[in-house]
C-alpha cells in the first residue's frame, strides 16, 4: 500500500472511513486546502525530507478566496506535480464529469485514475487507491468508463470546447471569431471556426447549429 498521500481539497470530502483505514495501515496522510500549499509540500518532500509521496488526490476546482493563488485548479496543481516529481501517482477526485475534461487529465496530465464525488465516490476512491497501487492500470468510476472510449470526444480539442462555450452563451459565429481575435486566439478567423463547427456538426449528428449547443451540453462537453 502507499506510504505516504497528500491530499489537495478545499473541503473535508474524503470519506473518514478511508482515512480511517489507510492510517491503520500505517499511511502518512497530509491534507492540503490550497494548490500552492500542495506544491510546496511536494517540492519539500522530495528536497527537503528526501521522502516524496507516493499518491496525490486532488480536486480539479478550488473556490477563490482572500489569498492570492498562483495555481487555480486541480489540473495546474496536477501539471506542476508531474514536473517536479514525474513518476507519483495520481487521483483526481471532482464532481465535475464533463467528458472532456476527464479525457484531458487522462491524456494530457497522464492522471491514474478519475474518481467522481458521487453517491458511491467513497467506494470508487478506495477501490481507485488500490487499482492503481496494484497495476499501471487507468481507474475511472465504473459509470464513466465508457467515455474513454467515446470516439466523438476523442475527435473534438480544446479550441472546439470554447467556440461551442461561446456560441452556447449566444454568441454568432462572427462574434467568436472576433472574441477569440481580440484574444489572440490562433485559428480564429471567420473561415476556420466555420469549418470547425461544421466539423462538429458531422460529429454529433447536429442539424444544426442550437441542436449541435444541445447535444454536447447535454454530453457534458460544455
Amino acid at each position: 500500500m502507499f506510504k505516504k498521500i497528500l491530499i489537495a481539497d478545499d473541503i473535508d470530502s474524503i470519506n473518514l472511513g478511508i482515512l480511517s483505514q489507510l492510517k491503520k495501515n500505517d499511511v502518512s496522510i497530509d491534507h492540503v486546502r490550497y494548490c500552492d500549499d500542495a506544491i510546496l509540500k511536494i517540492k519539500s518532500a522530495i528536497r527537503v525530507d528526501k521522502a516524496p509521496y507516493d499518491l496525490l488526490i486532488s480536486d480539479l476546482s478550488f473556490k477563490p478566496d482572500h489569498r492570492i493563488a498562483n495555481l487555480k485548479s486541480g489540473e495546474e496543481l496536477i501539471s506542476e506535480a508531474r514536473k517536479e516529481q514525474p513518476e507519483i501517482k495520481v487521483i483526481a477526485y471532482s464532481v465535475d464529469e464533463r467528458k472532456f475534461r476527464i479525457k484531458a487529465l487522462f491524456d494530457a496530465l497522464e492522471i491514474n485514475a478519475f474518481v467522481s464525488k458521487g453517491r458511491e465516490g467513497s467506494v470508487d476512491l478506495s477501490n481507485a487507491i488500490k487499482s492503481i497501487y496494484n497495476s499501471d492500470e487507468k481507474y475511472i468510476s465504473p459509470h464513466l468508463k465508457h467515455l474513454l472510449n467515446d470516439a466523438s470526444v476523442l475527435e473534438i480539442d480544446e479550441n472546439d470546447i470554447e467556440i461551442l462555450q461561446y456560441l452556447s452563451k449566444g454568441f454568432s459565429q462572427e462574434e467568436t471569431a472576433k472574441t477569440l481575435q481580440e484574444l489572440g486566439k490562433s485559428s480564429s478567423s471567420l473561415s476556420s471556426i466555420e469549418k470547425r463547427v461544421n466539423k462538429l456538426k458531422i460529429t454529433f449528428k447536429a442539424k444544426n447549429l442550437a441542436h449541435l449547443v444541445s447535444i454536447t451540453k447535454d454530453m457534458g462537453l460544455i
